[in-house]
């Protein structure tokens, strides 16, 4: 499909809420369309990290750096190597890092993150209870992406080794501390009103 990948240099197609509300229902359509799917008995997968669950068979790396914008009317999710058994929640909370974003990094950081998390949350249709469990897994799913990188780096696995090398997995254990820390401010923002 012809358009732009959203990271880095498109994120602003991301604002205003909107954007980030229509991001979140093409994922809810997207789980809801492989809610029934049972896979054949003998499917092999490719997922780099276990999943916490295996409700749906996810795709794990819902992010800006896989969203290709063409227009107004066409948006798709692209690199789908790694989809394979995972969890609603286990997709949901890796897109709310990388679209809100929940980043450490001062160039990244935005101020009304907690606002975003809630209108996120609303478009996609989490209940009460899936909002309470997703606090938690916010920062579980970000720290698994560090751990991940760490222990194929300690192996030599490529390209893990060059990201961690280049800062990679700092930068996620950073973005996990973020957002273990504000907990209490992302419950309250997704249970508000």
């Amino acid at each position: 499909m012809p358009g732009d990948v959203v990271w880095p240099d498109r994120f602003s197609l991301m604002e205003p809420a909107r954007q980030l509300a229509r991001v979140a229902r093409l994922i809810r359509d997207f789980h809801d369309a492989v809610q029934d799917f049972t896979p054949p008995s003998d499917a092999r997968w490719q997922t780099l990290i276990p999943a916490e669950g295996s409700d749906i068979i996810a795709h794990h790396d819902l992010a800006p750096w896989n969203l290709v914008v063409a227009d107004e009317a066409r948006w798709a999710f692209i690199d789908w190597d790694g989809a394979g058994p995972g969890s609603c929640l286990w997709d949901v909370a890796y897109a709310m890092h990388g679209f809100i974003p929940l980043s450490a990094h001062p160039d990244w950081q935005s101020p009304d993150a907690a606002d975003r998390l809630r209108v996120f949350a609303d478009a996609y249709g989490l209940a009460e209870p899936e909002r309470r469990r997703l606090v938690p897994v916010l920062g579980r799913r970000t720290r698994s992406m560090h751990d991940f990188l760490r222990d194929q780096a300690a192996q030599g696995a490529q390209p893990w080794a060059r990201l961690w090398a280049e800062g990679h997995g700092d930068a996620w254990r950073n973005d996990a501390e973020y957002i273990e820390l504000r907990e209490d401010q992302w419950t309250q923002a997704l249970l508000a009103g």
